[in-house]
C-alpha cells in the first residue's frame, strides 16, 4: 500500500521522525530506568510495583512519541501510535490553523477524512509542504477548497522566509 495513484510515498522528514522517536525510546527507558531503581533502592520494590513503573513507561512513550507523516499521491497520511488517517490533499474542502502555542493544521477532504498535523512537521520538511501545497492547488483548480486557502498560502510564504533567513544566516556577511 506504499504506492498510492501511481506515486510512491514519501516519509517526508524522515531522519527528524526517526531522531523523535529514538528520543522517546531514550526517555522511556530513563523514566522506567529511574523510578524502578528509586522504588529499589527504598526497599519497596515489588513485582507488582516493577510492573507498574514499565507499565507508566509505556505510557510516557505512548505521549511522546512523534506521529509518522508521509505524503504522496495526492494523499498525506498520519500515523500515530493507535490510528491512522489520510487525507486528499488534491481534494481538500478546508483548512485550519488551530492553536497559539503548539499551532496544528486541520484538514479536510470531500470525503470527510480530517488530519490534524503539528507546524513543526511542516518547517522540518518543506518536500512535505511541496505535496501540500501541490495538492491544495489542484483542489483550488477543481473548487473544492473553500475554507482556508489564505492560511495556506501565508504559511507557504512564511515556511520560505524562514528557509531564506536560514540560508542568509548560513553563509554569513563576509
Amino acid at each position: 500500500m506504499e504506492r498510492l495513484m501511481g506515486r510512491p510515498a514519501r516519509t517526508p522528514g524522515g531522519r527528524r521522525q526517526r531522531a523523535d522517536a529514538r528520543w522517546a525510546v531514550w526517555l522511556t527507558l530513563a523514566f522506567a530506568g529511574v523510578t524502578t531503581v528509586l522504588d529499589g533502592a527504598s526497599g519497596g520494590l515489588t513485582v507488582a510495583r516493577a510492573d507498574l513503573w514499565a507499565l507508566l513507561g509505556v505510557a510516557v512513550f505512548a505521549v511522546l512519541r512523534p506521529p509518522r507523516v508521509t505524503a504522496g499521491g495526492g494523499r498525506l497520511t498520519v500515523r500515530g501510535l493507535v490510528r491512522v488517517r489520510r487525507v486528499r490533499t488534491d481534494a481538500l474542502a478546508g483548512v485550519r490553523r488551530d492553536g497559539r502555542i503548539a499551532t496544528r493544521l486541520l484538514l479536510w477532504d470531500v470525503d470527510g477524512h480530517r488530519v490534524t498535523l503539528d507546524l513543526r512537521v511542516l518547517v522540518a520538511d518543506p518536500l512535505l509542504l511541496h505535496e501540500l501545497d501541490t495538492g491544495a492547488r489542484r483542489s483550488l483548480e477543481a473548487g473544492t477548497l473553500r475554507h482556508g486557502a489564505e492560511i495556506l498560502r501565508l504559511l507557504g510564504r512564511r515556511l520560505d522566509d524562514t528557509a531564506i533567513q536560514g540560508i542568509l544566516d548560513a553563509s554569513g556577511p563576509e
